[in-house]
């Protein structure tokens, strides 16, 4: 059985107020292109199919006419769960039609989807809340999924019945996850999970998450959940939320972050991208491959001394999108911007960095614009207060940035 790995699409996603829409076609063409060249059984996003609860209609029309396209008319399962910047409501309610194409959401860790049989042979055969149990056309045996969409702390506890307020989260999750692999998942079948969460081996530093990206780890949000929860029974774990292909150790079977399918931010800068492909059989030790992607434009960073070598170099890199430092003895002019600018269309941003000390006011504090959000308070604080904000204020601040992102 050949399974194929995807997250964090975020469609509608844009650069400051640069669109990406092209990109996406581009990228959701590439994944579709892959699924059928490595003739695979079915296909997995782990959450963050949009970017906003309400995406524009060119980015849902996109979303649904990819996902028909992978799936082959229903001759291959394409699964989805919500991320944290989805709406649960929005991601399940074409689910009756979506079925018919082999098509199945879930945007709650409770969703329990009808079961349903197509022609082409795929039909899901049992089914609970957070889990599913598909027979696909072309295997000789069961794929069961436990399926962890996003939710916050509070409808964790909600979906997954749990009276004990004092009880940590990651317990709820991991005992969850325990039941339904007890119940469903044997020897016989290929066993997977498909979680958007923050996961990380006990004991080690975790990934962090992107300073500009809305974070989970924040008051009343989600909780960095442990590799050891995950249950004996899993030979692959599907993640959404960071957007860096990476694998997390500490349990027994891969635990894979496929990352975004393009680069969203220059935190992201000159990396590669890529969708993972699991071969697996019963009883078996996953076999784990990353295809790279490369419809996305690379996101580069980039320091740069005098407006003429500014210039060669944007030239020279003329298909990227470009955040771009300007070092010089003065600021620069309108007339050397306006050039610059003519010279390449995919200019994010110009940071200036003027040398020359006489043209700054000695008092006025040198705002560097490339830092976070994060970053830039922190210094402001700093130098309004004359101490760094504590770990509550950071927690509170990363809490209201997170809201600002969920009204959105």
């Amino acid at each position: 059985m050949k399974i194929l790995h995807t997250a964090d699409w975020h469609l509608g996603k844009k650069l400051d107020t640069y669109s990406r829409h092209q990109e996406q076609v581009s990228v959701m063409n590439e994944i579709a292109q892959l699924a059928e060249k490595e003739q695979v059984d079915a296909l997995i996003v782990s959450g963050d199919l949009f970017d906003a609860f309400n995406p524009p209609i060119e980015s849902v029309d996109l979303f649904y006419k990819s996902l028909k396209q992978m799936a082959n008319n229903g001759k291959r399962a394409v699964i989805c769960i919500a991320g944290n910047h989805d709406s649960p409501d929005r991601i399940e309610a074409p689910d009756p039609l979506a079925k018919e194409c082999g098509i199945i959401f879930a945007g709650y860790p409770n969703s329990q989807v009808t079961p349903f049989k197509l022609d082409t042979g795929l039909e899901l055969t049992r089914s609970a809340g957070g889990f599913i149990e598909l027979q696909l056309p072309a295997a000789a045996y069961p794929l069961r999924i436990l399926l962890t969409p996003y939710a916050n702390e509070y409808r964790f506890r909600t979906f997954l019945g749990s009276e004990n307020t004092e009880e940590a989260l990651s317990n709820i999750i991991g005992e969850q996850w325990r039941q339904l692999a007890e119940t469903y998942c044997d020897t016989h079948g290929v066993n997977i999970l498909a979680a958007h969460l923050f996961m990380s081996k006990a004991g080690t530093e975790p990934e962090p998450e992107p300073d500009d990206e809305k974070p989970i780890l924040h008051v009343g949000g989600a909780q960095i959940i442990d590799t050891s929860l995950i249950p004996v029974q899993m030979q692959y774990v599907a993640l959404g939320h960071l957007h860096r292909y990476h694998q997390v150790g500490g349990a027994k079977c891969p635990v894979v972050y496929s990352g975004s399918p393009v680069a969203y931010s220059f935190n992201e800068a000159d990396q590669q991208k890529y969708v993972s492909l699991i071969t697996l059989e019963p009883s078996k030790t996953a076999v784990v491959e990353k295809l790279p992607l490369n419809a996305g434009k690379r996101l580069l960073r980039v320091k740069i001394t005098g407006v003429s070598e500014t210039i060669r170099w944007l030239e020279a890199h003329n298909d990227a999108l470009v955040e771009l430092t300007l070092v010089s003895d003065t600021f620069i002019s309108a007339a050397d911007r306006k050039l610059i600018m003519q010279t390449h269309d995919g200019i994010i941003s110009i940071i200036p960095e003027v040398l020359n000390n006489d043209f700054q006011h000695e008092n006025t504090a040198n705002i560097d614009l490339s830092k976070s959000m994060k970053a830039l308070f922190i210094d402001y604080f700093t130098s309004v207060k004359g101490m760094p904000p504590d770990t509550t204020l950071l927690d509170l601040f990363k809490e209201v940035l997170a809201h600002e992102s969920f009204e959105k």
